[in-house]
């Protein structure tokens, strides 16, 4: 595929994020997608597509930007920021990520975001984030928190 096209798919997928349009997001994505980052660890296809359709359901409030899209053959990456407020503490969350790609059969097989999730865990969390947000113990328990609140977002969708 062209390295264009690779470029257009990963613009489709933040405008779609922008516009709140989860199914759209999904649809960029192959059915052998994996998917990581600091909060959520390592996802599956279905897993990363109810991942974000839970994010973009339960806040209205957020606002996404991007720029710098690219591709070189197989791989591409983007900068993309979100703005919001964060669910359990009301603070106001301003995180820069740095996404990097893979691609399949014209859609996106490989998604990893990059974040200081130290700097995010003081902006969301206040004083425990400034205490604790450097240490293995915190980003565990956040990450086993979002794992809790995926899969039952992911059973109430089910039922």
């Amino acid at each position: 595929m062209l390295v264009k096209e690779h470029v257009a798919l990963i613009e489709k997928f933040y405008t779609a994020f922008n516009e709140k349009d989860a199914k759209a997001m999904a649809e960029c994505y192959h059915k052998e997608l994996e998917f990581e980052d600091p909060a959520f660890g390592v996802l599956d296809y279905e897993e990363a597509c109810a991942m974000w359709a839970m994010l973009l359901s339960g806040n209205n409030d957020i606002e996404i930007t991007f720029k710098n899209a690219w591709s070189e053959n197989e791989f591409g990456g983007v900068d993309w920021e979100a703005k919001y407020p964060f669910s359990k503490t009301g603070r106001k969350v301003h995180n820069r990520i740095d996404a990097k790609f893979e691609f399949k059969d014209g859609l996106i097989i490989g998604h990893r975001d990059y974040f200081d999730f130290y700097k995010w865990t003081r902006m969301a969390l206040g004083t425990p984030g400034i205490l604790l947000g450097w240490t293995s113990y915190l980003h565990k328990k956040v990450q086993a928190q979002c794992a809790t609140m995926l899969q039952k977002y992911m059973d109430e969708q089910a039922a």
